[in-house]
């Protein structure tokens, strides 16, 4: 009998979740008697090294937390420094006897912390890079930041991996080159979870809710680990390394995990730099973008195949209605039911601003480059000595309708690596938005509705969310972004990844080579690139789609219904941030709400923010904390 996608996707589904739960803690639990199984075709003792010791708990009795260090998740790591993690358990959850400096520990199945049990706890895994640099895993124990999640009741598990780019493992002093680059952060990670769920007898949680979380590369990483679970792509690198494929029992160990949470997440990059010039690029008239330069004309072929793209996607609104854009007289791919659909989310992130702020209202523009997530006090203390200090001048505009206080610049609580900027105030709703439109009218404030509406996408990028960066900003005309660090190949640091940007390239090199700023090889750059395979002979156009979730959501990818996804997801992002495309959050979110197994899915765009760990209202911890509370009671 045959069945649909969708049909096809909610059997997957269904078994899944049956394959995580032989893994959950319900194991400690007496059951009735089964009859005999089948032989197992697996090495039952093949990850005993992997066992968790737990007469090795350390403990911080001020605090009342056990915790273990330094904890490999697989077998043949390429290196221990990245490719290992760190445990933190709040104390009521172990019964505990001491053996001088460690701890052998039981699980108190009576305790109750916070909302939940030992046999309810989540597990929550930070990525805490913001341009998926390598996460070393902690060496030193510190308690800073970890309160509001322990006290919750959560497992925290701070897990190290391989970053953007290959490298040295200078603990050892071993002069041999380990790995890195797409697809190895995802890789690591989803060994550690691997690691969790095969320990999870002895540990206090559910290890079916395992909740990621990170920021800009970060979080694009967590929507990858969401939307891929046990994914088969992954699979022969997880092989290299010796993660765990089956447990003591011989059942199988999967890496899918229960909720992602994102902030201005970065991926996508078969289409970001697309992406980019229809958002923000097209628009911009100086620079690389200026008239008569190969790369102005580029940006503008770039934006036309995102449309292109974007009418391929099958992408639909609440109603089920295929979202598509269309060309204007000007040849500018703006109008169409997916413009319409972005300019919808950006007046309503508008209203709501102006319903809740309350005013005289200060506008601090702010940018992070890296979120500092508890659990490595080395860490914390490296990024707070090289935190940006550079003060960022921000007048007030011309009319005098904001004032700006040039006395106090302002660093955001818990942001730290934010620069330090000056402060714009503004009086009232109406005189912030006349400030707005002082050069131009183009952002309309009803005063007795309180609500905003944006004239075009053209305007909101012009004023508010300009092209900040080159042309083709991600895959670099000389190959110079971190995003290509992340598609290199060992020795070859940095490399050409993106198909669409180089077929444009390669067929428009005659017409881009009468234009300014061109070089002859520039189309043989990016063929080349594009023909490279990595050491397990992963070509390019894998390598890209392994760090895409939409590969596994979407059916215009070849990954749909591939993996197992996770049924809860946030997704947040700074309005203001002239980092990212505009649309990557929106596409994600509209991927995911058509998606059968998919419970709930949280987007929020928040104006007045740009790349940061954006909110809307309280703080980036306590509200993705009360996000995975939401998720486990539902």
């Amino acid at each position: 009998m045959g069945c649909t996608r969708r049909e096809f996707l909610a059997l997957a589904s269904a078994g899944t979740v049956a394959g995580i739960a032989g893994c959950t803690p319900a194991q400690r639990n007496d059951s009735p008697a089964e009859e005999p199984a089948a032989e197992p075709s697996v090495d039952l003792a093949e990850f005993e090294s992997l066992a968790l010791d737990t007469s090795a708990w350390r403990y911080d009795s001020e605090n009342d937390v056990y915790f273990q260090l330094g904890l490999t998740y697989c077998k043949t790591p390429a290196t221990t420094t990245y490719e290992s993690l760190a445990i933190f358990v709040p104390g009521p959850y172990f019964s505990a006897e001491e053996n001088g400096d460690t701890y052998t520990c039981t699980v108190n199945e009576k305790a109750v912390v916070g909302n939940f049990t030992p046999s309810t706890a989540p597990i929550l895994m930070p990525i805490n890079t913001g341009g998926l640099a390598a996460q070393a895993s902690p060496t030193a124990y510190g308690f800073d930041g970890l309160a509001p999640y322990l006290e919750a009741g959560c497992v925290y598990v701070y897990a190290g991996f391989r970053g953007r780019s290959a490298g040295y493992d200078t603990s050892t002093g071993s002069n041999e080159l380990f790995a890195g680059g797409s697809p190895w952060p995802v890789v690591d990670l989803k060994a550690a979870v691997r690691y969790l769920r095969y320990n999870a007898a002895c540990l206090p949680c559910d290890a079916s809710r395992v909740f990621v979380f990170g920021f800009s590369g970060g979080g694009g990483a967590s929507a990858v680990l969401g939307a891929s679970g046990d994914a088969a792509l992954f699979e022969p690198y997880l092989s290299q390394i010796g993660a765990i494929t089956h447990d003591a029992e011989g059942n199988d160990v999967s890496d899918a995990i229960a909720g992602s949470a994102s902030w201005c997440p970065s991926t996508s990059f078969d289409v970001a730099d697309a992406a980019y010039e229809w958002c923000q690029g097209q628009y911009a008239s100086d620079g690389t973008r200026a008239e008569g330069t190969w790369t102005g004309r580029l940006s503008l072929d770039l934006a036309a195949a995102y449309a292109g793209w974007v009418n391929e996607m099958d992408l639909r609104d609440e109603d089920d209605v295929q979202l598509t854009l269309d060309e204007t007289e000007t040849g500018v791919y703006s109008m169409g039911s997916y413009a319409t659909q972005l300019l919808s989310e950006i007046d309503e992130a508008a209203t709501h601003f102006v319903q809740n702020a309350s005013f005289p209202y200060t506008y601090t523009p702010q940018h992070l480059d890296d979120p500092t997530f508890p659990g490595d006090p080395n860490l914390a203390a490296t990024r707070a000595a090289d935190a940006v200090q550079a003060p960022v001048s921000t007048p007030a505009p011309a009319d005098g309708t904001g004032e700006a206080d040039s006395g106090e610049t302002v660093t955001p609580q818990g942001l730290t690596g934010v620069a330090q900027v000056q402060s714009t105030i503004y009086d009232t709703a109406q005189n912030y938005f006349a400030a707005l439109n002082a050069s131009s009218w183009w952002i309309n404030y009803n005063h007795r509705s309180a609500s905003v509406s944006v004239s075009s996408l053209r305007d909101f990028s012009l004023n508010l969310r300009p092209a900040a960066l080159e042309t083709s900003p991600f895959d670099r005309p000389d190959r110079s972004s971190k995003s290509n660090q992340l598609f290199g190949i060992g020795e070859e640091s940095t490399l050409h990844f993106s198909s669409v940007v180089g077929s444009l390239v390669e067929g428009g090199s005659e017409d881009y080579a009468e234009l300014e700023g061109w070089e002859e090889d520039y189309a043989s750059a990016w063929t080349e690139d594009l023909e490279k395979v990595d050491a397990l002979e992963t070509d390019m156009a894998t390598r890209v789609a392994m760090m895409n979730p939409l590969f596994w959501l979407s059916g215009h990818y070849e990954g749909y219904g591939q993996a197992s996804v996770a049924p809860h997801w946030r997704v947040n992002e700074g309005l203001f941030d002239s980092d990212l495309p505009l649309v990557t959050g929106m596409n994600l979110v509209l991927a995911l709400r058509k998606y059968d197994g998919v419970s709930s899915v949280d987007h929020t765009a928040v104006w007045g923010q740009g790349h940061v760990l954006a909110e809307r209202s309280g703080s980036a911890t306590s509200n993705l904390i009360e996000w995975v509370v939401s998720c486990c009671a539902s």
